[in-house]
């Protein structure tokens, strides 16, 4: 009984920790989003605008997998 409490509450750990992935998908809808409205409006700036995007975009899914990261950390290595 007491170890079906520890997997679920490792089970339910791992699943809040999984909630920055969801921070890291908005950030990179908004970040894409913005960057295609900027060069449609500007297409002369649109390679420094690329640029910037992709950045943002490795910055947000980094956010996700550390939160990916933690998750795999309290279901496997925390006892």
């Amino acid at each position: 009984m007491e170890e079906a409490v520890v997997v679920a509450g490792k089970a339910i750990g791992a699943g809040l920790a999984m909630v920055g992935a969801l921070g890291g998908g908005i950030g990179i809808g908004l970040a894409v989003g913005g960057a295609v409205q900027g060069m449609a409006r500007n297409p002369d700036h649109t390679g420094t605008i690329q640029t910037n995007m992709i950045l943002g975009v490795a910055f947000a899914e980094a956010v996700a997998i550390y939160a990916l990261v933690v998750s795999l950390i309290i279901l496997f290595v925390l006892s």
